[in-house]
């Protein structure tokens, strides 16, 4: 097993992407690294690193997850081809899914409790 490696993309690795891409780029790592883990963002900038990234087809025996997440998603970043206004159209998008998500009834009861505090945070909710 390695130690740097989860099965989806850690939170604990987004600082780690300030510095690869343009200024668009540094203010949303910026903004998300300064919310709780919980949060929606934060919750969407993951999705988007683990499309991007391809977390869901990584396993243990694969080179990927010899890397660790944080050097993976440092190659994701650093390798894609589009501009930063792309990388910032897929965030939204994520965030748009996120947010359809959480307004669903029927949460699972392990989603409910992760987001019990920001629920009540966070107006309409």
């Amino acid at each position: 097993m390695y130690p740097d490696s989860e099965i989806l993309f850690p939170p604990r690795c987004i600082p780690r992407l300030h510095e690869l891409r343009g200024p668009q780029w540094q203010h949303l790592v910026e903004r998300v690294v300064s919310l709780p883990h919980n949060h929606e963002e934060v919750l969407a900038f993951g999705l988007l690193m683990i499309r991007l990234s391809s977390c869901l087809t990584c396993d243990l025996d694969s080179y990927r997850a010899a890397l660790g997440c944080c050097t993976c998603a440092r190659r994701t970043i650093s390798g894609f081809k589009g501009d930063d206004k792309e990388l910032l159209e897929r965030y939204h998008r994520a965030l748009e899914n996120v947010q359809a998500y959480l307004q669903k009834n029927g949460l699972p009861e392990p989603v409910k409790l992760m987001l019990q505090e920001e629920l009540q945070e966070l107006p309409g909710r």
